[in-house]
């Protein structure tokens, strides 16, 4: 699968400095990661024919992340027909809610999930996999509640992932010297 539309997309975009406790990192803006500059239609139809090859889609929901994960899950949903549940980031109060605390390289924060139930089949699809903090901490919560966790696809990896789950990403970038790289 080429993805070059995508693979193209990463290579010219933008990369900023950006800070955390001191330390100054690089960091490419891209419209799938930060809906900057906009999504061209053209990318997210490349995108969505990507993940449904890659993915599997006979499940029951499509789980997505807030926020960035949710548009390409709308569109994968639209394409195959399975409904998505987002994982909010704030709470709802509801009896079946489940709190997750992700911690990835940038935050740590609460996540809540609703609307799944013991048995159901899922695919989590998120924009990017960095630290894997967020898909780690869901994955685990999802199997807690038992629910079954078919598949986990991103759409950009981002450098060299060391999970303790398995996913699929279209492509894996990283930042190098001021400038975006491919490594697959």
């Amino acid at each position: 699968m080429s993805m070059e539309g995508l693979r193209q997309s990463l290579l010219d975009a933008p990369v900023v400095e950006k800070e955390k406790d001191g330390e100054v990192y690089e960091y490419f803006v891209h419209p799938i990661t930060d809906g900057v500059p906009p999504l061209e239609p053209e990318l997210l139809r490349e995108i969505v024919v990507g993940v449904v090859r890659v993915a599997d889609v006979d499940v029951d929901v499509i789980v997505a992340p807030e926020a960035m994960g949710i548009h390409v899950s709308t569109a994968v949903s639209l394409a195959t027909d399975v409904p998505v549940s987002v994982v909010r980031k704030r709470s709802y109060g509801f009896d079946t809610e489940v709190s997750v605390t992700q911690v990835t390289g940038y935050s740590e924060s609460e996540m809540y999930v609703n609307s799944l139930e013991p048995g159901d089949e899922v695919l989590v699809l998120d924009d990017v996999l960095s630290t894997g903090g967020t898909l780690s901490a869901l994955t685990k919560a999802l199997e807690g509640m038992g629910v079954e966790v078919v598949d986990v696809v991103t759409v950009i990896e981002k450098g060299d992932s060391d999970v303790d789950f398995e996913f699929e990403s279209l492509v894996k970038a990283d930042v190098r010297d001021g400038e975006v790289v491919l490594l697959d």
